[in-house]
């Protein structure tokens, strides 16, 4: 197991580069699968989470080359099984992706049930009432979901919460359905927005995406040979924004789309950080004391659970009292048990946490306990007095490329180390 080692007290400016949206890349690869060809995919983050996703296609019996670090190509013609290896989908969240792609091209499909990191409970029965209306019976037992339907005919389906798994399986199935599916109450973020675009540059029929609704015209098929780029990491983006405004320093994030950062770049400003936006890039600065602020994570466009773990570092030495609202998972604040080690004032209990802002961090040794608390954690290294040593990184490589490479090249003294 690898962890890192940081010497922290550090202010990061610099440039970094924000690589292609993870979350994006977990559904489009599966929905190449409804692609009887061959597909290129640009902009793909090398993260571990992709590197599954890939490997699985593979066992279906798709083609998978990678032609640079960001550009893999899929050849889907040829799938020889619907059934998704279980050691495989059991590793994380987003396979669940391959039910609506497998249902939609093959009528049939078996995925083990996600996993991922442990933030409670991650029910999929909206994606399974979306599939029954359309056509297909669904089990879920012995660890697998199973799906399978001898035609999906096109129908309205109403989500009774919002969800964006259930909005992207719905769409993966419903794009080569028999007549029109239309989805009521539907997740909006930017990497739904990116999916539809896909599989629309591909010969689907979906408007919508983006907004409340979204109608889809099933089609008979998609066209292959066709290339697509992913769009820029809207989490890695405001991930380094927020570095930027703990450790006071002056980052200039390339590559990202501001207006999917509107949210944070709000609490940002008023925390007293200061936000360039140049159409392309963002300059984030803080060069004074943090004010505190209050958070409640909300669906896109609100501010995101993803992004929660990684203010909360910033208010954690804010120059006073914060209050969390976490509305989307109930276990959320792992990550604040390890800031108080480090000497933060933190009170979580259930889905709230209230943050009494303290001057300085002190180095300690950490456990992530997810993706994103990994993120945050390690930018608490950076900023705490002292040698830090950060374990279970695997989580941080679920979603962030080389993480400690565009952190380095920002001024943080962190190394890789394997035990």
């Amino acid at each position: 197991m690898d962890k890192f080692i940081i010497e922290g007290n550090t202010k990061l400016c610099g440039e970094v580069e924000i690589s292609g949206a993870k979350n994006a890349a977990v559904a489009i690869l599966p929905a190449t699968l409804l692609i009887d060809g061959i597909t290129t995919l640009e902009n793909v983050p090398n993260i571990s989470d992709v590197k599954i996703i890939c490997n699985i296609l593979e066992a279906l019996g798709a083609k998978v080359s990678w032609t640079d670090e960001h550009t893999v190509v899929i050849d889907s013609r040829d799938l020889k099984c619907v059934n998704a290896p279980l050691e495989m989908t059991s590793k994380f969240r987003a396979s669940y992706y391959l039910l609506g792609a497998l249902l939609g091209r093959c009528h049939h499909a078996e995925v083990g049930i996600p996993g991922g990191c442990n933030l409670g409970a991650r029910p999929i029965d909206q994606h399974t009432k979306g599939f029954e209306v359309l056509g297909a019976t669904t089990s879920v037992s012995q660890g697998k979901i199973s799906a399978s339907a001898k035609k999906l005919i096109g129908a309205p389906i109403y989500f009774d919460v919002v969800s964006v798994g259930a909005t992207i399986n719905l769409i993966l199935a419903s794009v080569l359905a028999k007549g029109t599916t239309t989805l009521d109450n539907v997740a909006k973020e930017p990497h739904i927005v990116d999916v539809a675009n896909f599989l629309n540059s591909v010969g689907a029929e979906i408007r919508g995406a983006g907004t409340d609704t979204i109608k889809i015209n099933g089609v008979q098929s998609l066209s292959g040979n066709h290339t697509y780029s992913i769009v820029p990491d809207q989490i890695e983006a405001g991930t380094f924004m927020l570095a930027a405004v703990a450790s006071k320093g002056n980052i200039l994030i390339k590559n990202c789309i501001p207006e999917h950062l509107d949210s944070l770049s709000a609490k940002i400003i008023e925390m007293g950080g200061k936000i360039e936006d140049l159409g392309d890039s963002l300059r984030v600065s803080c060069n004074s004391k943090i004010n505190p602020t209050n958070i409640k994570t909300l669906p896109y466009p609100g501010f995101p659970t993803d992004l929660q773990p990684q203010i909360g570092v910033s208010l954690a030495i804010a120059n006073g009292t914060s209050i969390i609202n976490e509305s989307i998972w109930e276990s959320r604040f792992q990550y604040t048990d390890e800031l108080n080690k480090m000497g933060a004032q933190i009170t979580a209990q259930g889905k709230t946490a209230v943050f009494k802002g303290v001057k300085k961090l002190t180095a300690a040794h950490l456990y992530a306990t997810d993706l994103r608390a990994g993120a945050a954690l390690l930018i608490a290294c950076i900023i705490a007095d002292g040698q830090s040593e950060l374990y279970n990184i695997h989580y941080i490589d679920r979603g962030y490329e080389h993480i400690e490479d565009k952190f380095r090249k920002l001024g943080a003294k962190i190394k890789r180390v394997s035990e």
